[in-house]
Parts: C-alpha cells; sequence; structure tokens
C-alpha cells in the first residue's frame, strides 16, 4: 500500500487529531467529572479479538477511574452503585444505540467483627485474611455486578438480562482490587476465576465479561506536555542520529491502575444485516437529584454486628438518569472541545455531534504548537476549514470502516471483517504503520493513538507534498512531513494476548508476603 492511500485511510485518525496534544486519553478531561472520579470513562477500546481460538468475536473495553493508586486503602475503588454504566452499539450508522450493555454494581458490607473487651467490634478494613474466589469468609467488602442488554433506544427500548452461562444466575461476581501478596498471593489466577461465560439473549453464542481491576494501558507523557509541551524532541527528526524521540519521555500513567468493564461478544450478534461496520462509545449516567444524607449509617444498631447487604450511603439520589461521561474515540473531550463546553459533550450523545464541529474545522492545537516549536521547523497547516479532519471525525472512512450508510456522528468505527493481526506482530502505529487491523480501525490496547493523532493534527493528510497547484499549503510541506511524537512507546510486554488483554493490576503491596 502506497503512502496515498495511507492518507486517505488515515483520514480515520483525524477523529481525534486535534487531542493529540498527548493527553491521557480521557482522565479527568472535563470539569464536572473531576468530581466524580467512579464515573469518569478513561479509555474504551473496540476490536476483533485476536486470542486464539477467538475468531469471530469482537471485544469491547470501557476503562473507568482514573489513577487508581495501587497503594490507595483501606477503601478501595469500587464502582458507584447509584451510577449506570453503558457501552453502546450503533450497527446501522445512524449515530443512535441499536444495543446497549449496561452494568449497575451493588457493594455489601460482610460485618466482620473480632472481639475487643468482650465486645465484638466492626474491624476498619475491607479484609481480614486472605482472599480467594471460593470465598468471601474474609472479605468485608464484596462487590457483585448486574448486565442488562437493551435493544433499541437506551432508556426506552426493550431491556433483557445477561446471565451466567454456567449457573444461570444473573448476578457476577467481581475481584478485589490488588491489595498485596499477602492478602491475594497470586494475583492474575485469581483475577482469571472472574472471567464468566454469559448468555446473552437473542445471541445463540455465549460470549464472555469481565468486571475487575487492571492496569492503565494507556501510555502517555502527562507531566512535560501540561507544562507547555515542554518535550524535549518534538518530532523524532529533531532528534539527534540515533536518538529514538519515542523512548524518551517516562509513561506518566505507568504507577496507576483502573477498573476495566470488558466484554467479549460474538461479531454475528453486533453486526445488521450484510454490513459489517459497527460503531462504539462508552457512558455513564447518575440520578439527575443529589441530596447529601446528614446521618450516613449502616443500616443496623449502634450495638448489632453482622453483614449488611446495601449499607445506606453519604448521599441519597434519584430522578431521572443523566450522563456525564462519554468515550469513544480517544482524545476528543481531551482538548478538541472547548472548555465552556466540555461538560456539554459529557452529556451528549453521537447523533447531535454537528452542534461540536466548529472545534474541529479550525483546530488550535496546530498553532500552539507551531508558537512553541517554531524555531524547530515546526509550522502549521495554513488551510481552514480542515475538511481532512471533518470527513473522518464524523463517517468513519470509505472502503476502511465506514458503514454502508452513514450520518456524521462520532464514533470509534470498527470493521468486523477486517482479518486481525496477532497479537506479536502487531504495529502499535495501526494504519500508519501498514497495520489495518488497528487504529482507527476500531483500537487495540496496543495502538499508541496519541503519536498517530499528533501527526495527522500537524497535516500528514493534506497531501500532496510537492508545491504544486493542488498543494493546500506548500510553506508546510517539511512540517507536514515530521513524525511528531510526545516521546512514549507502548510495550507490548503490558499487555496479555488473551481476554481480558490489559495487564494484571500493580500491587498496592508488592513484596512477597511477611508473617
Amino acid at each position: 500500500m502506497n503512502l496515498s492511500n495511507y492518507r486517505r485511510i488515515l483520514a480515520g485518525t483525524a477523529a481525534a487529531a486535534i487531542a493529540a496534544t498527548a493527553l491521557a486519553s480521557s482522565h479527568r478531561e472535563a470539569p464536572f467529572i473531576t468530581t466524580r472520579p467512579k464515573v469518569d470513562g478513561t479509555d474504551f477500546y473496540m476490536f476483533s479479538s485476536y486470542e486464539p481460538g477467538r475468531a469471530g468475536y469482537v471485544t469491547l473495553i470501557a476503562n473507568y477511574q482514573p489513577f487508581e493508586s495501587p497503594q490507595g486503602g483501606p477503601n478501595y475503588y469500587t464502582m458507584d452503585p447509584s451510577a449506570l454504566y453503558e457501552i453502546h452499539i450503533d450497527n446501522d450508522g445512524d449515530g443512535v444505540e441499536d444495543l446497549t450493555f449496561q452494568f449497575r454494581f451493588r457493594v455489601a458490607d460482610s460485618g466482620l467483627a473480632v472481639t475487643a473487651g468482650g465486645k465484638m467490634v466492626p474491624v476498619p478494613l475491607s479484609n481480614i485474611g486472605p482472599l480467594s474466589a471460593s470465598s468471601t469468609a474474609a472479605q468485608n467488602v464484596v462487590e457483585t455486578y448486574s448486565l442488562m442488554l437493551v435493544r433499541g433506544d437506551r432508556r426506552s427500548g426493550h431491556a433483557e438480562q445477561v446471565t451466567d452461562a454456567d449457573t444461570g444466575s444473573a448476578v457476577f461476581s467481581k475481584p478485589f482490587d490488588n491489595i498485596g501478596m499477602k492478602s491475594i498471593p497470586d494475583y492474575a489466577a485469581y483475577a482469571n476465576t472472574f472471567i464468566h461465560n454469559i448468555t446473552i439473549p437473542g445471541c445463540r453464542v455465549p460470549g464472555r465479561v469481565f468486571v475487575g481491576q487492571r492496569k492503565d494501558p494507556f501510555v502517555v507523557n502527562l507531566g512535560e506536555t501540561f507544562d507547555l509541551v515542554n518535550i524535549r524532541y518534538p518530532a523524532q527528526e529533531l532528534a539527534p542520529p540515533g536518538v529514538n524521540a519515542r523512548q524518551l519521555a517516562p509513561n506518566s500513567l505507568a504507577g496507576y491502575n483502573v477498573t476495566t468493564l470488558a466484554l467479549e461478544v460474538a461479531a454475528s450478534c453486533l453486526t445488521r444485516g450484510n454490513d459489517p461496520v459497527i460503531g462504539g462509545w462508552t457512558t455513564a449516567s447518575l440520578r439527575q437529584s443529589h441530596v447529601l444524607n446528614p446521618d450516613p449509617e449502616s443500616a443496623r444498631s449502634a450495638v448489632s454486628v453482622g453483614p449488611v447487604a446495601q449499607p445506606t450511603f453519604a448521599s441519597v439520589d434519584g430522578g431521572a438518569w443523566t450522563q456525564v461521561s462519554r468515550l469513544g474515540m480517544p482524545l476528543v473531550n481531551e482538548v478538541i472541545i472547548g472548555l465552556p463546553d466540555k461538560d456539554r459533550w459529557n452529556a451528549s450523545r453521537p447523533k447531535n455531534d454537528a452542534q461540536f464541529a466548529d472545534y474541529v474545522t479550525n483546530p488550535s492545537l496546530p498553532v500552539l504548537l507551531q508558537a512553541l516549536f517554531g524555531s524547530a521547523g515546526v509550522r502549521a497547516p495554513n488551510v481552514y476549514p480542515r475538511t481532512d479532519l471533518v470527513a473522518a471525525f464524523l463517517t468513519g472512512i470509505k472502503g476502511l470502516n465506514q458503514p454502508a450508510k452513514v450520518t456524521p456522528s462520532e464514533e470509534l468505527r470498527l470493521n468486523t471483517s477486517t482479518p486481525v493481526t496477532v497479537a506479536g506482530s502487531q504495529n502499535d502505529l495501526g494504519v500508519l504503520g501498514a497495520d489495518v487491523a488497528g487504529f482507527p480501525n476500531g483500537r487495540r490496547p496496543i495502538d499508541d493513538v496519541v503519536t498517530i493523532e499528533l501527526r495527522v493534527a500537524m497535516g500528514v493528510l493534506l497531501s500532496p507534498f510537492d508545491g504544486s497547484a493542488q498543494d493546500p499549503d506548500p510553506s508546510s510541506d517539511v512540517s507536514r512531513q515530521l513524525h511528531y511524537t510526545d516521546g512514549v512507546e507502548p510495550n507490548p510486554a503490558d499487555y496479555l494476548s488473551v481476554f481480558p488483554y490489559l495487564n494484571t493490576p500493580l500491587a498496592g503491596s508488592p513484596t512477597s508476603a511477611n508473617d
């Protein structure tokens, strides 16, 4: 495939091109969501499963709760029982969900207590001994979840229960966070027991689900980026000979975990008719009313102990669901959307995305990079409106991942008929690296969307680079061909080659168990 074809296909990366300031995909991206980290969606992945023996399946991953410190006890990172977490699929290109997987969580207090001075006193810790998948006897906080599939409108469509294919249960267990080796000696093995086979209504093929803590898979140079893009070599060509500028900066997320909602569903159960292309995104919603509880309590008398199925909380929530987080293509709300509209974006739906078009047609990032690095040869394309960004931002790429019929709307789009690339052969630059099974044709954990989108923002799609009458901006030809980077490159060893694909979370106590 030649470079002109790459540029045509790579238009899909333009969906979030302006966000290529190397920000975390969606960590603390809007003012309101910083106050509710439990419903802050950090990343969304959608790709054809490449685990051996799982051909024909699609994996959907929605990550929540940014910057989970492994040492974040004694109250670890449970999900919000008052929230609704959703993964949406649009399988006819109209910008409206056709399938919605809804996750609801429940947190139970086991009421573990010890005898102190002749009295049974509840303990302050989440566990009082080693944990195992087969017993919660030593576990003071037990988290479970339910999963529904809604066909049609997510609020008024037909809802059915997803159940455990092995037990028939409508309640799924969730592993505790990775406290450390004394509490959970072999966390990887422990967590694997929480991968559930599931029966999906209307789908003849069983799927899989996993919800639990994982190592944050995203790689990004946050610190230097926020310091006025304080990156030593913003483009590989500006680095000294022999220096790989993509391996110079630290990954600012390397020490953190996230909470993952992972689904694996047969592609035939997600697509419609003969069109293999689907669009996807994740959202989180809260009840419209939120009132602080002036006297939160444990829902039992002060002198008794024992389990509490659903403790009362510090707030009382009610009213209609209100969407507060949204994520499809990576990096969109981070810096594409202007500050006054960031909360509005998080509350919006893909079918209404035309209202945000001005943020894409006249991007500010290239201008800022020119101001910061103009002396190093960085020049912003002087081409407006940026139709190279607009077309792909809303429709997908014809011949790669554009639906047969499409309404302009921002979604992560995947052509489920594209052959997968096995884990060891994947190129982290996706289509830019001649790997058409990668971003922007869906998104895999290893895809370096920051680097890809940074290059697109600076005009790599604005061909030709020849100074001819058709050249949109000859004065920026050299800059448009630079290999821009935030200085961080994904490490294949940081990912699994099997479901749920994201690696074992970092342990709060990484040392061996000490008596």
